[in-house]
């Protein structure tokens, strides 16, 4: 089963992923004003890459980002290109 978190501390965050209760992966973002965050990094385990997990991170920051009017500019080159892949996602880029 997997599980993501948002941790927050109001200047930087990150959302973690765990697979069983197993930390799995992070990403990792900035605050860049009170309504854009820039995500700097995108990490998975080892044991548990090529299984998706990066890019779930990055929707769930997507989906974060919707459901709370935010933007996003993703310098990390991971989530970069996974927004470069997704077109619907222009949205929300900045």
């Amino acid at each position: 089963m997997i599980k993501i978190d948002r941790e927050d501390n109001g200047k930087k965050g990150r959302f973690v992923i765990y697979e069983n209760g197993e930390f799995a992966g992070e990403m990792t973002y900035v605050w860049a004003g009170p309504i854009k965050f820039i995500i700097d990094h995108t990490g998975v385990e080892e044991k548990f890459g090529g299984q998706g997990l990066g890019e779930k991170l990055v929707m769930e920051a997507v989906e974060y980002a919707r459901s709370n009017d935010l933007k996003i500019k993703p310098l990390c080159p991971f989530a970069k290109k996974v927004f470069d892949r997704h077109s619907e996602l222009e949205d929300i880029r900045f």
